[in-house]
């Protein structure tokens, strides 16, 4: 079996790649896609805010968690989208319900965050 070209680094140097990889996606994700810059504002707000809302490391670490959930299935829906339309930009109804699944995950991330962000807020003012 032909090996992938790709595939052949090691060590630091694969770490190396792989971080530059993970930025650069970063980087087309701000760029490209309103809705992660959207969710990322709302990051910027909420992340210290866990620190102050929550009361102990469990409650601190759901909260952030919440909200990083939420920015990486909006980056996994962006690379189903993009791979979806890499194939064809023909509209086609099983790229459509291949969309379809992705923004539904992104739903359901926002309202798990959305969730655990009123529980906590109620358990911190209304207990």
């Amino acid at each position: 079996m032909p090996s992938n070209p790709h595939k052949g680094h090691r060590g630091l140097d694969r770490i190396r790649r792989a971080t530059a990889h993970s930025l650069d996606g970063l980087r087309v994700a701000v760029r490209q896609e309103s809705a992660f810059r959207q969710e990322c504002v709302g990051a910027v707000l909420l992340l210290p805010a866990a620190f102050w809302i929550g009361q102990d490391w469990v409650a601190i670490a759901l909260l952030a968690g919440s909200v990083m959930l939420v920015l990486i299935v909006e980056l996994l829906n962006s690379a189903v989208e993009a791979a979806i339309d890499r194939v064809s930009m023909d509209l086609h109804p099983l790229s459509k319900i291949a969309k379809d699944y992705g923004s539904a995950a992104v739903m359901l991330s926002l309202l798990l965050c959305g969730s655990i962000w009123a529980a906590a807020l109620i358990d911190r003012y209304f207990s």
